[in-house]
Order: C-alpha cells, then structure tokens, then sequence
C-alpha cells in the first residue's frame, strides 16, 4: 500500500509531467494518478473496513470508520468531477488530497486510541 509521502511524490511527477507534456496530454495524466490514488484509497478503506469489522468484534458496538470510508468513496465521485471540470488538475489533486488527508487523520486516529 502506498503512504502518504508515495501519493505526495505521485501527485508531484503528475503535475511535473503535465509541464513537460503539454495540455494535449492532461486528460491521460490526470486518469493515471486517480487510477493510482483509487487504489490507494480502496486499499485503505479495505483495511479501515476490516479493523472497524475486527473492533466491533471485540467491543460489540458501532464504529464510524465504516462511515467515514463509505463516506469518502460516496463523496469522491461527484468532487472528482466538479473539481476536474471547474478547478482542472490543482483543484482535482487537492480535492483528492483533502479526502486522502481526512481518511489518513481518521485512521492516525483510531491507530491511537487502540494504545
């Protein structure tokens, strides 16, 4: 699984490559680093699903890592596209980046608590 630093670096040749390539190039670019960022994110929200799943097990109650995941996936589509097609590739890259940084947060958070 990628880690935070990884997508930062991913995020950074993206940009760099669409200087190096030119606009005509931007469209495939841009499908490359989501495609990875996808993946990267469905690999986390895998894992947050499985310890949500482990630690309610455990506890026999209600945990909102599930909520947060789900809720990241359900909003990632629909800002994907507004920001993509008002903001182009910054707006697309740090809308993703939010979402990245809100599921890190709320991950760093639950490794935490289980101290």
């Amino acid at each position: 699984m990628q880690n935070h630093h990884d997508i930062r670096q991913d995020m950074r040749a993206t940009v760099e490559a669409r200087r190096d390539l030119g606009p005509e190039y931007e469209a495939a670019l841009i499908e490359s680093f989501v495609s990875r960022l996808d993946a990267t994110i469905a690999q986390r929200v895998h894992a947050e699903v499985y310890a949500a799943e482990a630690s309610k097990a455990r506890r026999g109650g209600r945990n909102p890592s599930v909520a947060i995941a789900l809720g990241s996936m359900g909003i990632g589509v629909p800002l994907t596209v507004v920001a993509a097609a008002e903001a182009g590739t910054a707006g697309l890259l740090l809308a993703w980046a939010g979402i990245v940084a809100i599921n890190f947060a709320h991950a760093v958070n639950g490794w935490r608590g289980r101290d």
